[in-house]
C-alpha cells in the first residue's frame, strides 16, 4: 500500500532542518540536505525519474503529463524543508493522538506545554481525527513538512493511478524559507512551470491569495564612549539610544496588538556596547503605502531620539523582503478559482484568506511564477504547541489531485 501523508510526515519531522539567518550560505544549514536526499530517494522510488537535489539544497522533480491534450499548463507544487529558528527543531519526538475525543492536550515531554481548546478552537472541529503533536520540548515541523508529505503522497497517487488525467506537474522543495531566502536560487527556467501552488497554509479548506508586503530595517547607532566615572555631559550611550527608540514605538502597532489587515513594526534584535548599537526590525503591511508610512514613522522616531544625542549618529537601512502576491494573482484569477473548486471537490467549504506573513509564493509570484497558497493543515506554527490532523493532511492530498484533474479537464 502507498504511504499516507501522515506516514511520510512522521518520517520527515525527526530530521532536523532548522535554517540559520546568521549563516551566509545557501542552504544556511547543511542538515537541510539530509531531508532533501531522503525526498529524492523516495521520489525516485515512486517513479519520479528526474528527481534530484541541487547544490543549493533544492529538490526538483517531474510527474510527466498523461493526457493527449498538449495545451495543459505546467503546474508546480512547492513546500519548504526548513523549520523556523524560533524554537528548537532538534530531536523531535512526534506523538499521535488517535481518535481525538476533545479537550486540552497536555504534551508529555513538558507538562507545562498544553494545547488548549480555548486558544485553539479549531480543535472542536477535529474530534475523531488523529492529531500529531511534538512532545512539547521542540516544535513539530508541520510548517512545512506537512506540505511536503502531502505533495509526496499526491505524487505517488497520480503515478499509481494513470486513469487520473493530468498535465505535467513539477515538484519543488525549497530551503531557507523561514529566513526569507527560500527562492533566492530557484532556477525558474529549469522548473519550467506556468504557475504554482505552495502547500504552506493552516486550516483545512483555506486558499490564500494575499500576503503582507514586508521590509526589514537595520538601524546602526554610533554613540559617544567615555569612562563612566568621567561621563558627565559627555557620554552618549548607544545602548540607551537604542532603548529610547524601542520605547517610542507605537504600542498599538505591534504583532501582539494587531490582527486582520493591520500591519506592524516589530523589533527582532538588539545588540550593542556603549560605543555602538544595532537595532533590527521588520515592517509589515498589506499595502505598499502602509509599509512606506510605517517606515517613515520609524525613521521620524529615530530622528527625534537622536536630537537628544548631538554627538551621536545613525544609519537607517531598508531592505525589501517580499511583496503582497495579490498584485500578481489578481491578473491570473483562474489560479485561485481552480483552487477554490478543487477544495470543494475534495469535500470542504473553501475559505479565502490573507496571510499575516509570507510564503515562498510571495517571492515566486514577483519572479514570474504566480503562486497561491493552499492549506497544509497545521496549526500553532513556530511553537512547541504545533499540531496537525492526519485527516486534514489527506484532504490536502485530495485537493492537489483535484487541482491536477481540473487543469487537464479545462484545457
Amino acid at each position: 500500500m502507498a504511504d499516507s501523508a501522515a506516514d511520510r510526515f512522521l518520517r520527515y519531522v525527526v530530521i532536523d532542518t532548522q535554517s540559520d539567518a546568521a549563516s551566509p550560505t545557501q542552504p544556511s544549514t547543511e542538515k537541510q540536505k539530509n531531508l532533501g536526499r531522503l525526498l529524492v530517494e523516495e521520489l525516485l522510488a515512486i517513479g519520479v525519474a528526474d528527481a534530484h537535489l541541487d547544490e543549493h539544497g533544492y529538490v526538483y522533480g517531474t510527474i510527466p503529463s498523461n493526457t493527449p491534450k498538449n495545451n495543459v499548463p505546467v503546474i508546480c507544487f512547492c513546500s519548504h524543508m526548513d523549520t523556523a529558528p524560533d524554537f528548537s527543531g532538534t530531536n523531535v519526538k512526534p506523538q499521535v493522538i488517535r481518535n481525538y475525543q476533545g479537550g486540552d492536550i497536555r504534551l508529555p515531554g513538558d507538562p507545562h506545554q498544553v494545547i488548549r481548546v480555548a486558544d485553539h478552537p479549531v480543535l472542536k472541529d477535529l474530534v475523531g481525527h488523529d492529531i500529531i503533536t511534538s512532545d512539547g520540548t521542540t516544535l513539530l515541523g508541520a510548517d512545512d513538512k506537512a506540505g511536503i508529505a502531502e505533495i509526496m503522497a499526491a505524487a505517488e497517487f497520480l503515478i499509481n493511478n494513470p486513469d487520473v488525467k493530468h498535465g505535467t506537474i513539477r515538484i519543488l522543495f525549497t530551503t531557507d524559507e523561514e529566513i526569507g531566502r527560500g527562492v533566492d536560487k530557484v532556477d525558474l527556467e529549469k522548473l519550467g512551470a506556468a504557475f504554482g501552488y505552495t502547500m504552506d497554509g493552516e486550516t483545512a479548506g483555506t486558499i490564500e491569495d494575499e500576503t503582507f508586503s514586508a521590509d526589514a530595517v537595520e538601524i546602526a547607532i554610533k554613540g559617544v564612549a567615555i569612562h563612566p566615572g568621567f561621563a558627565y555631559g559627555k557620554m552618549e550611550n548607544a545602548i540607551r539610544i537604542a532603548g529610547d527608540i524601542i520605547a517610542r514605538l507605537p504600542k498599538d502597532m505591534t504583532p501582539e496588538t494587531t490582527k486582520g489587515r493591520d500591519g506592524f513594526i516589530h523589533p527582532t534584535g538588539v545588540s550593542g556596547v556603549m560605543e555602538k548599537a544595532n537595532l533590527s526590525l521588520i515592517i509589515r503591511d498589506f499595502t505598499e503605502e502602509g509599509l512606506k508610512a510605517k517606515e517613515g514613522l520609524l525613521e521620524n522616531i529615530t530622528k527625534e531620539v537622536m536630537k537628544s544625542y548631538p554627538g551621536s549618529s545613525y544609519t537607517f537601512t531598508v531592505k525589501e523582503q517580499y511583496r503582497n502576491m495579490k498584485i500578481v494573482l489578481d491578473r491570473h484569477s483562474e489560479i485561485v478559482e481552480y483552487a477554490v473548486e478543487a477544495i470543494r471537490r475534495a469535500g470542504m467549504e473553501p475559505v479565502r484568506g490573507s496571510i499575516r506573513g509570507g510564503t515562498d509564493g510571495s517571492r515566486l509570484s514577483f519572479m514570474g511564477l504566480p503562486c497561491a497558497n493552499i492549506f497544509a493543515g497545521g496549526h500553532a506554527f513556530h511553537s512547541p504547541l504545533e499540531f496537525v490532523s492526519s485527516q486534514d493532511m489527506d484532504k490536502a492530498v485530495k485537493t492537489i489531485v483535484e487541482l491536477a484533474k481540473l487543469w487537464e479537464e479545462r484545457a
